[in-house]
């Protein structure tokens, strides 16, 4: 995660929620969200969104350093995550309102920080990274499920349609 109060952070992480951990267990994979604050800040995150797979915390951005995830906007041409479902302009003061009104005045991470997903595994290796140029690129959902092997999911509200 880029940081707990970022708007795109949270309805990503809101979609992640929506991955039953059925699929996860059928293909023998852990769902990890990792963030750069504070522990405190994991059980009111994870209640504003849903999300009940695990979730660590990295306050000293280590692991950020070493994946080499950047700080700072990068280049504003990437496509949308098709996750994030708010407005710059709305997000943003959703943002800066859950900040003052939480319990201290906190940003809950570097809002600098830039995030990403990855897959690991079995072992050490890596099979897949994306480095978040910006906070709205993040990588689709259904496309890092794909390439670990898991089910996809319909994040749309529409119903779906079946053919048959």
């Amino acid at each position: 995660l880029q940081n707990f109060l970022c708007y795109t952070c949270k309805e990503y992480v809101e979609d992640l929620a929506k991955v039953p951990k059925a699929f996860l267990q059928e293909s023998n994979v852990r769902l990890i969200v990792i963030g750069q604050s504070s522990y405190h800040h994991i059980k009111p995150f994870c209640s504003l969104t849903g999300y009940t797979h695990e979730m660590y915390v990295d306050p000293q951005r280590e692991i950020y350093k070493i994946l080499g995830m950047k700080r700072g906007e990068g280049i504003k041409a990437s496509a949308q995550s098709p996750h994030v479902k708010s407005n710059t302009l709305l997000g943003s003061i959703r943002s800066i309102w859950r900040a003052m009104t939480g319990p201290a005045f906190d940003f809950q991470g570097d809002p600098a920080q830039q995030g990403g997903a990855l897959i690991i595994g079995p072992g050490n290796e890596v099979h897949f990274l994306h480095l978040d140029k910006n906070r709205l690129d993040h990588v689709p959902i259904n496309t890092v499920l794909q390439l670990a092997g898991v089910k996809t999911v319909n994040f749309s509200n529409r119903p779906q349609v079946i053919d048959i």
